[in-house]
């Protein structure tokens, strides 16, 4: 008879209990009604985003407390002069960390922006691969890559341009990518490993990525479970192990965590007080 060894998520934190269930039809039943059940709960807060998002890039959503976008760009470690050359509309307080940073591209070099927001990261990657280079933008919100492209248009830059699509569907060829960057958007994946996946997909043989995200550390109380920002993040959200595991899971090599840092946004807020970090990770496909 198979066994199956369960992990449950309990306040956002993956327990992998040292137990082993029998593999029964109806134990098989249970188990996909659960995760019907969580993958509808996530889709619903999918929706949520995608509407917020929006409208924020409509120019009348709430950035939630946020402070002026410029300045939490450089609270990120964007430099003034690197925020002067990009379309003053693609930069919107939505990241965790700046990507672009820790990698050195190369002229030529295709490079896939996902989850691209309105650009800033796009826009960045593409002055470093220069001309001979190509940046692919793909964001889950309609409002989001129509706002990205009249960027571009705007900066009347050519080797730039933004797609609509889900990361677990791609709309790229298999081994077509040298670089695929993230800011703070893959931890709203409710199946990571298959979203990484898709990423190894399109990458090429020994092509890079390079993410900065949000991961969870700690329980969480109830009142943060059932807030309406954070506990719609948090059916979702990942502890760093549960996260990295992710992305070994989708066949990536050479994972690395090149720093973390508590996220200050959820700092100010006592509740969430060391419980979210900002890790900023590369890895390479085989």
């Amino acid at each position: 008879m198979a066994y199956y060894q369960p992990s449950f998520v309990c306040n956002a934190g993956e327990i992998t209990p040292e137990i082993t269930i029998p593999c029964t039809r109806k134990f098989k039943e249970v188990l996909f009604v659960i995760r019907r059940s969580m993958k509808k709960l996530c889709e619903k807060g999918g929706r949520r985003t995608r509407k917020r998002h929006a409208k924020i890039a409509a120019g009348t959503g709430s950035h939630a407390g946020r402070p002026d976008p410029v300045a939490y760009a450089k609270s990120l470690g964007y430099s003034e002069k690197e925020l002067k050359t990009v379309p003053v509309d693609a930069v919107m307080s939505h990241g965790c960390g700046n990507p672009v940073a820790l990698l050195e591209l190369r002229p030529g070099e295709i490079v896939l922006d996902l989850g691209c927001g309105g650009g800033l990261d796009a826009f960045l990657a593409a002055q470093r691969v220069g001309p001979a280079g190509r940046v692919i933008g793909v964001d889950m919100t309609r409002e989001m890559v129509k706002k990205a492209n009249e960027n571009a248009e705007k900066a009347g830059l050519e080797n730039i341009e933004f797609k609509h699509a889900p990361i677990e569907r791609l709309p790229l060829d298999n081994n077509s990518v040298d670089v695929a960057i993230s800011n703070c958007v893959m931890n709203h994946c409710f199946d990571k490993v298959r979203a990484f996946k898709e990423v190894y997909r399109v990458l090429k043989p020994r092509g890079r990525m390079c993410i900065s995200d949000l991961v969870t550390a700690g329980k969480f109380s109830e009142d943060v479970l059932k807030d309406k920002v954070w506990g719609e993040w948090l059916t979702v959200a990942q502890s760093k192990n549960d996260y990295l595991r992710a992305i070994e899971g989708a066949g990536f090599q050479e994972i690395t965590v090149e720093g973390e840092a508590t996220f200050p946004m959820a700092e100010n807020d006592d509740r969430l007080k060391g419980r979210i970090v900002s890790i900023h990770v590369t890895a390479r496909k085989q």
